[in-house]
């Protein structure tokens, strides 16, 4: 088997879907999309203006996708997370996995999402719909949106 397509974006631009690029070899394919909820907490948003240690941010993101798929009989891994502000309703990553099966596909989708959580150096600042400002943060270390 040929290594694994990897691509990481860490952008500030709307996320788009990237055209899929489909194997032979990979029968499962699965897409995630972590998208901004109207809640946080018991606080309606307006979004969440996410910030990032844009170069360790990268990094992590790089040696996670690696883990990935090392750990994972993976065919190819795909993650575009945004930054700055996501209004409710939109994506604020995009996650696609491929391997010959869809257990494994799912399986490292769900386990790089969780691990992404806690590696990798993004914070979320959700912002109040009522009074635009800053509201407590609900859940997990990191991004804790998805």
């Amino acid at each position: 088997m040929s290594p694994p397509l990897r691509e990481v974006v860490l952008s500030r631009a709307a996320l788009t879907r990237p055209e899929p690029r489909f194997d032979a070899a990979a029968g499962g394919v699965v897409e995630f999309y972590g998208v901004v909820r109207g809640q946080e907490g018991p606080e309606a948003i307006s979004g969440i203006d996410y910030e990032a240690h844009m170069e360790m941010a990268r990094h992590q993101f790089d040696l996670l996708v690696k883990e990935t798929c090392e750990r994972f009989p993976v065919h190819g891994l795909t993650v575009h997370h945004r930054v700055g502000f996501v209004a409710v309703g939109e994506p604020s990553l995009f996650l696609r996995v491929s391997a010959a099966h869809r257990g494994p596909a799912f399986a490292a989708a769900e386990w790089f999402v969780d691990e992404m959580k806690q590696r990798v150096p993004i914070w979320k600042h959700p912002v109040s719909q009522t009074t635009g400002a800053e509201v407590e943060s609900v859940g997990a270390a990191m991004i804790p949106n998805l």
